[in-house]
Formats: structure tokens, C-alpha cells, sequence
């Protein structure tokens, strides 16, 4: 609240959206709900820069995850309490690559995590840019345009139901791209999602 309040609100939003995105455990949607309250009129514009500098921090995470892995991003994993879902992270990236990236980006699901593993796999760095764009875009001008429309009154809403409906959003999406493509492709690819669940090394993967 005191952040939202500062004459560098916008500066502390980015700050705080970029290092959310490759190591910081607090999400940064409490601050830009609290600044497009203050200000709803720019609520779009505060939701492009936290859609902007997460996505820089997300490129960030990648660089962690593919050139400092051993040094850094194993520890930070740690520190975090991720270390048990980077396999499964790993798995679901090399099985849904852009998909995988987006799903993360558009839900509650620790982004850190999906940036450093990407980086860590050495996922096309294009692709990764593009899903996440994709993805926290969804997640954060959400707020923006609701804001921009509603004004106040809908911080109630956001509040409550903010994750609920852009998971929602985002596994509908998901589910019917993955309909297409498990129509369009052969069995063997029809179990890959429970696989990844049963992941718990990289020597799985």
C-alpha cells in the first residue's frame, strides 16, 4: 500500500514485476490492483508496464536457468521450494514447449519457475519470448481493462475471482488446443500429461 501511494509508484511496479518473474517469491498483483484503484483512468497503461518489465524479468529467469543453473538457479529452486517441480516443469515445457510457458504466464503457477527451467532446457528463446508476452499480458491488462471500464467498484471482483477465472480462461484454451492437436497427431502422444506428473528426476525427461 505504501508503494502504490509513491510518487515512483510506476518505477517500484516494474521493479517489483520483474523480479516476481525470475526470483521473488510475492506476486506483484496486490500493487497494481491498489495503483489502478488510486487511478483507474490509468489502469491500462499500469498494466502494460507490469506486463512489459514481467516479461524482461522472465527473460532474466531464462538467463539464470541456461547459463547459471548450477551456480544459482539449483539454489534459488531451493530457496523457493520449487526444487520437486522443476522436473515436471522440464517436462511439460519439452512436451508443450509455447504452451506450457503460456499456461504458467497466465496463472497462479510460480512463473519463476517455468522461466529458469526454460532457460535450463534451452528452449527456442522466440518462442519462449512470444508465450510469455501471451501469457502475463492475459494476467495483467485483465486488471487493467477492467479497471479502465469499471473503475473502483470492481476491486471486489478482481479480488475474489481474479485467478479463478483467467485459470479457468487459460485451461479452456489449453484444453481445446490440445484436443486439436491430440486429434491431429498418434496415441503415443495421448498419455504425455499424466507422464509428466509422474516425473520426479530429469533422467525421466
Amino acid at each position: 500500500m505504501d508503494k502504490a501511494s509513491h510518487p515512483h509508484a510506476q518505477g517500484w511496479l516494474a521493479f517489483f514485476c520483474f523480479i516476481e518473474s525470475s526470483f521473488f517469491p510475492i506476486p506483484p498483483h496486490p500493487l497494481l490492483g491498489l495503483m489502478c484503484l488510486a487511478e483507474p483512468k490509468k489502469a491500462i497503461r499500469f498494466a502494460a508496464i507490469a506486463t512489459i518489465a514481467s516479461v524482461l524479468g522472465g527473460l532474466l529467469g531464462y538467463a539464470i536457468g541456461y547459463f547459471l543453473y548450477e551456480a544459482v538457479g539449483a539454489w534459488l529452486l531451493g530457496a523457493l521450494g520449487l526444487t520437486e517441480s522443476f522436473p515436471v516443469a522440464a517436462c511439460y515445457i519439452r512436451e508443450q514447449g509455447a504452451l506450457a510457458v503460456f499456461f504458467a504466464a497466465g496463472t497462479p503457477i510460480p512463473f519463476k519457475l517455468m522461466t529458469i527451467t526454460a532457460g535450463f532446457i534451452e528452449m527456442n528463446l522466440l518462442t519462449f519470448t512470444l508465450a510469455a508476452i501471451a501469457g502475463r499480458a492475459l494476467i495483467f491488462m485483465v486488471v487493467g481493462v477492467l479497471f479502465q471500464l469499471f473503475g473502483a467498484p470492481i476491486k471486489r471482483v478482481i479480488d475474489k475471482y481474479l485467478g479463478t477465472v483467467t485459470t479457468i480462461f487459460v485451461v479452456l484454451v489449453v484444453g481445446g488446443f490440445l484436443a486439436v492437436t491430440q486429434l491431429a497427431g498418434n496415441d503415443d502422444d495421448a498419455g504425455s500429461d499424466n507422464r509428466c506428473d509422474q516425473v520426479t528426476s530429469l533422467d525421466q525427461i
